[in-house]
């Protein structure tokens, strides 16, 4: 029987709660260790006993072992897991802001609270004098913990782990209870204000785990260091043992038992007593991990004492991490980091993130080309090293740290305005932010636990490269503290911290959202001494937010990274969304955001910001980072192609090269193809490549691209063989004159005729006809073979119009939206100036002016719109905009929209980039072909906040529904300050839907199809949080000329 010892007491100071108190974050709490559950241990996940009270006084008390139990009403919940996700309170999302009194370390008076209970009973097989843990990987915030009825401890630190020794509480022939009393709030929710969900609970897992009492491993230390040529490895294990007679603790250095199991080095000591000890050993010339090549080999420590024997076994990588001239170097050379900020994230469980979900996430990291993973802002789930250390990543670890709230304490009251420089807001704010709790002294021992803990459960991965000190925490004493502890419990790793702005405690000088011009100033400038040299080096630690449809920038980027050295890349803002699905009581169901769930205060869609949707399946802007951080650049110069081997450490010999040659008109014909004998080109270096004759012997008047495709040869741990790493494209021939449709079948040409009705001019041919309305100057319908292919829209009653807004995306909101609006750019009204109107049998031109101006303003466009009709039906619509008054610099777009039926209009084909969505600054992956759909449904991308989207660039020619074609006019109708080539959008959501709609679920259809052709389109940029659209991406007001030529299919 276990002994009914009387535990400790519930506060450790008397009147003041724990989880009130700063300086109580851990009691009876074993030692911090490294991350390591043996055979001997027992999963307790899964369905526990649940009560939920509005606060802790009225939660229930445990009950004595034997005693009867509380009376109170409870209902079951699973574990991992979070209790607002299972029907208990609700979730709520702040990205800043505390969503509670900012009054620290006190916390609401109604502090939901959550209490858990299960039975365990000791698995027989245990040895029955073994040390028994209790181990809480994950608990949201705080929590007090009993076992059979005795209060063993408490711990906080939402995403570290705690343990407890319960040997003495613990029965072992029979039943026991786990009675967990949790706390949504504490006083760490200060510190834990992440941009994310606030979510509460035992969601990560819970072990009983049990460990010889006699003799045992408490932790240990493995290093696989390199010499100081990078050549031969240097291993030192420092193990902390716990032992009451002698024993012999063993190292052993062997290949993994699927690289033949080999032992390569060992070595052994015998001890007396217990303590920490040093072992080392070596291995001559090991193969070395890195991102690229992620090599591991396999650590086992044995304590043998007596008659029994403990093994722990650890993968670990060789490999050495050091700033060598100002540059972060692993192995003695400079890496790059293609980097994203992963939260543990899944739509239906929050933070409780299963394992094979998590592996996913980063086979497709690793699949789309980036190399490095920022754990933000605290530590993920514990196996997630072991993944990157197999699949190969670089990776921050970063402390459970955040408290940008304080931020809003202080700004509201003095009024700073958003609108105000960052820097110049920090100078205001920073500093009295920083008081509460970084500057803090009272706080300094919960910051560096928090600091603490991370290290020694993750000190053992090869993949763990930088070491983080949280996030937007402001900067103070404390911050100086944890670096200290950092770089004494571990001087082999380098920190970063952002919020330190000179890097004073960190190696690296940090930043977010640096617009590129200043970026590259600050690498030319940020401490560098008179001859140039530097001492530390530049990281983007937050870049390219990822909200909705974007980002943009990312060429842009990539060219700086590539021009500085000093700049050793970045991590994107952010992996995913962080929907979390709903469904409602009227069948609405969607991935929910701040509000959804009546959550206040909250920051509505800022949750939304991912390259991935809240699925976790690719959106375009995944796509388009894959593109542009390929690790092969080629380019054609000549008759030879260059090609640039972008990896750090590998050649290129793990890749086969593909090519083929086609042309494109009506459809795609392949010319030729075939393989690239590569020679070995070495990381870092460009080789020159002669392409075969064949490439360049074709002679045609249509467009020829040349494709080449760099695949895997063999399959990798996160992909098969066949896998595209990089690709290229490069025109060939170019086509001229464009092709019209009516050349390419037998239209038979007719004369034409003229009819007057009221205010209608309708214009006939043999077997087609189009309406005017001459009292507005718009063409309001056409038939042509019986078939309606433009109609009248319901508004403005024009069956094809000059049109420059369409709906906003989340990067125009803050800026560019407003200043649209004050435009009055959505709600231009047209006035007609003149209409002349004249026809011949084989031509027909109508001619109108009209005024394109929103109400109240004194500015417009001056519209010329020419509709020539020929006798064989094509219609060309050229259009001259002259823009006059108090003008807007800019508008989201120029072009028409047109307004078809919505049956038999379903199919879409066209040639220009393709398959998916491209803008002028997101349009890298997208490539040039002969594309179709099957819907109109298909050319959508459902951004889980409705937006503009299905834009597609350099459009040579587009097909609807088989039977309306259109094309752009000759080079000559177009201005100089048109794209090249013309973009389209096909939609069964009006704009007006669009922008009404929160979710997806709220998207009407028109009983309509909907067509946009553009002579220029905006770029997105990333003014959701970082730099808005380039300049030269803007759409100027300016003048401008365009001409489209429309032609029926099939007549």
């Amino acid at each position: 029987m276990a002994s009914q010892g009387k535990g400790i007491p519930l506060q450790e100071v008397q009147g003041t709660p724990d989880y009130c108190n700063e300086a109580v974050f851990r009691r009876n709490t074993l030692p911090p260790r490294s991350y390591y559950i043996p055979e001997t241990s027992l999963l307790l996940n899964g369905q526990w006993d649940f009560h939920y009270a509005q606060s802790p006084p009225e939660a229930p008390e445990p009950a004595p072992k034997g005693s009867q139990s509380s009376v109170e009403e409870w209902t079951t919940i699973e574990v991992p897991g979070h209790w607002q996700l299972q029907g208990y309170g609700i979730p709520q999302y702040t990205n800043v802001i505390y969503p509670f009194p900012v009054c620290p370390p006190y916390v609401p008076t109604e502090n939901p609270t959550g209490t858990y209970r299960r039975v365990f009973d000791v698995p027989s097989t245990w040895d029955f004098s073994s040390q028994l843990r209790l181990r809480f990987d994950g608990v949201d915030s705080a929590y007090h913990i009993w076992v059979n009825g005795v209060l063993v401890g408490y711990a906080q630190g939402s995403r570290n782990p705690s343990e407890f020794d319960v040997t003495p509480l613990v029965d072992r022939t029979g039943p026991n209870e786990i009675f967990v009393r949790v706390y949504q709030w504490s006083d760490g929710s200060y510190i834990e204000d992440q941009d994310q969900w606030w979510l509460s609970g035992i969601f990560r897992d819970v072990h009983l785990i049990s460990l010889p009492s006699e003799s045992r491993i408490e932790d240990c230390f493995v290093r696989a260091d390199l010499d100081s040529d990078y050549k031969d490895g240097k291993l030192k294990a420092a193990v902390v043992i716990k032992t009451t007679s002698n024993a012999t603790v063993k190292l052993i250095v062997r290949e993994l038992p699927e690289n033949g199991g080999d032992v390569l080095s060992s070595s052994e000591t015998t001890i007396g007593e217990g303590g920490r000890i040093e072992l080392e050993t070596s291995v001559n010339n090991p193969n070395k991990w890195t991102a690229e090549t992620p090599y591991l080999y396999n650590v086992e420590i044995s304590l043998s004492a007596s008659s029994s024997t403990q093994t722990v076994h650890q993968k670990v990588g060789f490999r050495s991490v050091e700033l060598k001239h100002g540059l972060i170097c692993v192995n003695g050379k400079p890496i790059r980091f293609r980097g994203v900020n992963r939260h543990d994230h899944h739509p239906k469980f929050g933070r409780a993130v299963p394992l094979d979900f998590i592996r996913r996430d980063l086979r497709l990291m690793k699949t789309h080309n980036i190399n490095a993973l920022r754990c933000s802002h605290y530590p993920s789930h514990p196996k997630i090293l072991d993944l990157a250390d197999e699949l190969g990543l670089w990776v921050i670890d970063e402390a459970d740290l955040e408290c940008h709230g304080f931020y809003d304490a202080v700004a509201r009251p003095l009024d700073i305005p958003e609108e105000m420089d960052y820097e110049e807001r920090k100078k205001l704010a920073f500093p009295q932010a920083a008081k509460y709790t970084s500057d803090n002294p009272s706080w300094e021992a919960a910051y560096v636990d928090r600091m603490e803990q991370m290290v020694q459960r993750d000190k053992n991965h090869a993949s763990v490269v930088i070491w983080s000190l949280g996030n937007e925490a402001f900067y103070g004493r404390n911050h100086v503290a944890m670096y200290e502890y950092a770089k004494k419990a571990d001087p082999g790793r380098l920190v970063h911290y952002e919020g330190d702005a000179h890097a004073k405690s960190a190696d690296m000088f940090s930043y977010m959202y640096t617009p590129v011009d200043m970026l590259v100033k600050l690498a030319q400038t940020e401490d560098v001494n008179d001859d140039g040299s530097f001492e530390k080096p530049i990281i983007l630690c937050e870049y390219a937010h990822a909200m909705g449809n974007g980002p943009g920038w990312l060429e842009d980027y990539e060219e700086a990274f590539r021009t500085y050295p000093r700049l050793q890349g970045g991590f994107i803002w952010e992996w995913a969304n962080h929907g979390l699905w709903k469904e409602d009581a009227d069948g609405r169901s969607y991935y929910a955001y701040g509000g959804d769930f009546g959550d206040s205060p909250n920051d509505a869609t800022f949750v939304m910001d991912g390259l991935l949707f809240s699925t976790h399946q690719p959106t375009p802007g995944l796509l388009e980072l894959k593109k542009v951080i390929q690790p092969v650049k080629l380019v054609v110069e000549g008759d030879s192609l260059l090609v640039s081997n972008l990896y750090n450490f590998t050649n290129l010999d793990h890749l086969a090269a593909t090519w083929k040659l086609e042309q494109f008109c009506e459809t795609t014909s392949l010319l030729a193809s075939g393989n690239l004998d590569l020679p070995v080109i070495a990381p870092g270096t460009t080789a020159t490549i002669n392409l075969p004759e064949s490439v360049f012997n074709h002679k045609s008047d249509k467009e020829v691209y040349l494709t080449v495709i760099f695949r895997l040869q063999d399959s990798a741990s996160w992909a098969e063989a066949g896998h595209e790493i990089a690709w290229f494209q490069h025109q060939v021939s170019s086509a001229e004159p464009r092709l019209l449709a009516s050349s390419l079948s037998s239209s038979v040409a007719s004369k034409l005729s003229r009819e007057d009705v009221a205010t209608r001019t309708i214009i006939k041919g043999e077997n087609f006809s189009f309406v005017f309305d001459t009292a507005r100057g718009y063409l309001t319908s056409w038939e042509s073979g019986g078939t309606v292919l433009l109609e009248s829209g319901p508004v403005t009653r024009a069956a094809i119009i000059p049109s420059f807004w369409r709906a906003p995306t989340d990067n125009d909101n803050p800026l560019s939206l407003p200043y649209w609006k004050r435009f009055g750019v959505d709600t231009l009204t047209s006035q007609l100036r003149s209409l002349t109107i004249n026809i011949a049998a084989d031509y027909a031109e109508i001619s109108t002016t009209t005024f394109l101006s929103p109400p109240i303003l004194a500015w417009g466009y001056v519209t010329t719109t020419k509709y020539n009709i020929s006798a064989a039906g094509v219609l060309t619509v050229a259009v001259v905009l002259k823009p006059t008054g108090s003008i807007p610099k800019h508008v989201p777009r120029v072009g028409v929209d047109l307004r078809l039926p919505r049956a038999g209009f379903d199919k879409v084909a066209w040639h220009g980039l393709g398959p998916g969505e491209s803008y002028p600054d997101k349009r890298q992956a997208q490539r040039m072909g002969i594309w179709s759909v099957d819907s109109i449904a298909e050319l959508q991308t459902p951004y889980e906040v409705p937006q503009e989207n299905g834009n597609r660039m350099a459009t040579r020619w587009v097909l609807v529904g088989d039977r309306l074609r259109a094309t752009a006019g000759d080079r000559g109708s177009w201005s100089e300050n048109c794209d090249s080539e013309f973009s389209f959008a096909a939609s069964r959501h009006g704009t007006a839907t669009i922008q009404a709609a929160s979710h997806p679920c709220d998207l009407t259809e028109d009983d309509a199809t909907l067509l946009r052709l553009d002579a220029k389109v905006a770029g997105l940029g990333t003014a959701a949080c970082g730099p808005g659209v380039r300049d030269d991406l803007l759409v100027k007001v300016e003048d401008m000329r365009f001409e489209f030529i429309l032609e029926a299919v099939g007549a």
